[in-house]
């Protein structure tokens, strides 16, 4: 039977206790933004700032932004070096509109990671190190699923591709971070529903196909509007809880 999973990790976290947790990583400098609200976080997007450099970003991520109010949680730049803007427990203004799950407003339940990428390069492994470094501290001192780690191509799929096609995830997989298929993919059985699938994993299905190349993107590091029987196989596959670190 297919279990849902993304559900079941999100509703553990509402019930994890959050108080006295340190609102300010210890591995990050401290550059406060001051676009941002109050909540509580249960899941953590993953963005590229898909700009030339992370002074740059930085800038806009503080600024009181004319052309719409945005920041972060944190950004990691290329070679590495982490910056904090907003704290853990306030609402900092990176997700914008969609969908993810059972939530309709990722705003008010994750925690932002700018990655200093133009969307079109590799990323730095250093970067990614610190990435690794960072996800551990804030799962641990807000008790986040590790699973919960999504990319904001995920929860708004009409409108993002970040952090891009080129974003390590299985190396995030292999570190005990999101979610990654198995080498043995099972045949899904008789009338499995891939769009049914998609949505239980947590997508947006409004928009199939946008959906798929979410998908697509993600765990086949290119974009399609239609799943292949591979495709379905990972996707039946990761429902059942996929890879194991």
């Amino acid at each position: 039977m297919i279990r849902r999973v993304w559900p079941v990790l999100l509703a553990a976290a509402l019930s994890a206790a959050c108080t006295h947790v340190p609102q300010k990583s210890a591995l990050a400098e401290w550059s406060p933004s001051r676009n941002f609200d109050d909540r509580r976080p249960r899941l953590i997007v993953l963005h590229a700032t898909e700009m030339d450099s992370a002074e740059g970003a930085l800038r806009v991520l503080k600024s009181a932004n004319s052309g719409g109010r945005v920041s972060a949680h944190y950004l990691i730049a290329e070679d590495g070096r982490i910056v904090q803007l907003v704290k853990d427990s306030q609402r900092a203004w990176h997700a914008g509109g969609g969908r993810w799950g059972g939530y309709n407003d990722l705003n008010s339940v994750s925690l932002g990671i700018e990655l200093d990428n133009d969307g079109e390069e590799a990323f730095a492994p250093a970067q990614i190190e610190s990435l690794l470094r960072l996800l551990a501290d804030l799962c641990q001192r807000h008790a986040i699923p590790r699973e919960a780690v999504i990319a904001h191509g995920d929860m708004a799929p009409t409108r993002k591709r970040d952090p891009s096609a080129r974003f390590p995830w299985q190396r995030l997989a292999e570190a005990g971070f999101g979610l990654w298929y198995g080498d043995d993919l099972p045949e899904p059985p008789a009338g499995f529903d891939a769009a049914l699938a998609l949505r239980a994993f947590g997508y947006d299905t409004r928009d199939l196909p946008a959906a798929v190349r979410a998908f697509t993107r993600r765990f086949r590091g290119e974009e399609r509007e239609a799943l292949d029987d591979t495709d379905r196989r990972i996707l039946f596959d990761l429902l059942n809880g996929g890879a194991r670190p």
